[in-house]
Parts: C-alpha cells; structure tokens; sequence
C-alpha cells in the first residue's frame, strides 16, 4: 500500500493548515486535494460560469469585483451624460445652470456645470437615490433612451449582486459546521460478528432531514493484470442503530460495518491493521429543515484512527428534571475499552464454526 501516493507534495485547500497528511479528506470535511494544470483556457472556463465563481469566491475577491463592476458603470454612464451636456450645449458658460432661465435655455440634465455633476447625476439614476437637485427633461430624446438603459442596468446589476449575497449566506456548508463526525472510528464485536463503527452527531435543535450516510474505503489496488490502481474507491455495506435506510437524526446515530465475507476488511487482524495504509471516506447527506437545500458532510478516518477493542461510551439519556432526553456532547468522542477478539473476521468465523461442530 506504500504506492498509494507516489506524490507527496499535494498542496492543503485550506491556508489554516500547516502539516501535509496522507488523507483525501481533512477531519473537519477540507478536500486535501489541488487542481493543477488544467488544460484550456481556465480563467474562461470559470466566466462562463461567472454566478457559481462569485458564490465560491472568497467575500474580499466578490466584494472587489462588485465594487468594480459599479464604478465602471458609475464611470461609464457618467461620460455618456457628459457627452450628451456638451453635444446639447449645457455646458457653454451662457447655458450654465445660473443662466439658464434667464436665457430662456432648457437643458437635456438641470444642474449639470461639469463632468463631476454628470458623475452624480449618472449614481443618482442607477441607484435611485433621487435627491431633487437634478433631473432629465424633455429636451434631448437620447437622454431618455440612456436614462431608461441605465435604470435597466442598474437592476440588473444590483439582483445579481442580492443573489451573489444571499447565495454564499445560506450556502449548504455552512451547515456542516454543526454536523459533527467522532474522532475515530472504532472496531468491536456485536451478535457474534467483528464490526466497525464510527459516530454521527448533529448540533443544532433543526433536523437534517432525510439524512443519509454512506462510506468509502480509499486505498490502492492491483489487478490480476498487475495494473495498479491508485486511490482505488470501494463502497462499504453500513447500517445505523436498528434500521438501514435514512436517519431519523434526532441525537447522534451510531453508523456501523459489519466485516463479513464481502467486507475488504475480512482478513484483516488488530496487528494487520496497524500496518495497513488506507483511509475510509464518509459522508452525511440530507436537506436542511429550515431552507430546504441539500447539505454534505465529510471526513474521514486512516488506519491508526481506528481503535480495535473499543466502542463508544453512551451520550444520550433521560432528563427526570425536565422530562425530556438530553446528549451529553462532551462524550462524543469518548471511548472505553471491550473484551474483543484481535484474530480477523475470517478467523472468527472459522472458530466459530468449529466450536459449533464439537
């Protein structure tokens, strides 16, 4: 299993982290993973797409693009107004705002003396902010058009920019914050059979609903053909305390893998496991209570997170006080030793079976 990552140097997603490690998926969900030279034009591969970029963008990068893309329009639409002044005349000393009704001259813009005004004029039509000081008349027809194109624009611009928001406010995985995994993974022996285990919790009184877990056994595998395949995936059959299907997720859930026959970890013994180089992957689907939208959690557990002869101390129980049930998440990781076997589930099996026979 030491070919599973022939390159070491895989950078961290996060800046947060200092030290590499060997894994896919840090513990708090962090993909360990960086995607380098791709082929193509990237940066306009990521404009095409320019809603999903801003939404998983940094705040200061999205921020910085929005005050970019008001200020070219400010900018823009403020020559626009300046060239209409100076086309129309507005602007000649005789035609200034002062002079104006005593000339009997009737601007395209009132209260425009230079290109600062029109700049005003050009935030005060795209924002809406309409202080009274100056407005469009009827004189110039091409001022209309340009006042009605501008009020468009700033629409748009300002709903794209709402969405942008309320996007990355509401985003999926900053629910996962709350949704906890334990530290480490346990293996001990329930109804006869070797199992692993691992915890799911989740802290908030809004459910996940529909909740769903699934596990993968990350390592590498060789093919009769002496092929070797790196970062081999191989889904592991799991279950929950009493049922199989989606989590009723109202405290936290014991997730367990039953290593029979069919399970990659059949042959392997508490000696063999320390030895071994895999990671199992796991991951929490569901939709959120409150907003409706799909959720993921992930993290993951290597060999040596994996504690043979344990299982997981009790976190909930029943408040006489307050007539309810409570979790203890102080408890949520704590484990405590189990008489258990340390031969392998082959091993057992066939002891079993001649104890059986005699």
């Amino acid at each position: 299993m030491s070919d599973r990552h022939e390159n070491n140097d895989v950078e961290l997603c996060s800046g947060k982290y200092q030290k590499i490690d060997k894994r896919a998926i840090y513990k708090n969900g962090v993909c360990n993973v960086k995607q380098s030279r791709i082929v193509g034009r990237k940066k306009l591969k990521y404009l095409r797409d320019l809603f999903t970029t801003l939404v998983d963008a940094k705040w200061r990068w999205t921020l910085l693009v929005f005050n970019i893309v008001f200020a070219v329009s400010f900018f823009g639409f403020a020559l626009i107004w300046w060239e209409i002044s100076v086309s129309h005349g507005d602007l000649e000393p005789d035609h200034l705002p002062p002079l104006q009704k005593k000339n009997g001259w009737t601007p395209c813009v009132t209260e425009i003396y230079n290109f600062t005004s029109s700049f005003l004029f050009s935030v005060e039509t795209q924002i809406t902010t309409g202080y009274g000081g100056r407005s469009i008349t009827e004189e110039c027809t091409d001022a209309i058009i340009i006042m009605c194109i501008q009020s468009v624009v700033g629409m748009m611009i300002q709903a794209f920019m709402i969405g942008i928001v309320y996007a990355k406010l509401t985003r999926p995985k900053h629910r996962t914050q709350t949704l906890l995994f334990s530290r480490n993974a346990v293996i001990c022996q329930r109804d006869g059979k070797l199992c692993l285990f691992f915890r799911v919790g989740d802290m908030r009184k809004s459910h996940i609903i529909d909740a769903h877990v699934r596990a993968q056994l990350l390592r590498s595998r060789r093919t009769r053909e002496g092929e070797v395949l790196h970062q081999y995936q191989t889904d592991l059959e799991i279950s929950t305390d009493g049922g199989e299907e989606s989590i009723f997720f109202i405290w936290p859930i014991t997730v367990g893998h039953i290593i029979d026959s069919s399970s990659p970890f059949y042959y392997l013994s508490a000696s063999d496991m320390l030895q071994e180089n895999f990671e199992i992957l796991v991951i929490l689907e569901g939709t959120i209570e409150s907003t409706g939208q799909a959720t993921q959690a992930r993290s993951s557990y290597l060999a040596s997170e994996i504690l043979w002869g344990h299982t997981f101390k009790p976190v909930v129980y029943y408040n006489k006080e307050r007539g309810g049930y409570e979790t203890n998440y102080s408890k949520f990781d704590q484990t405590q030793p189990i008489d258990t076997p340390l031969c392998s589930a082959a091993e057992l099996e066939e002891f079993q079976r001649i104890k059986s026979e005699l």
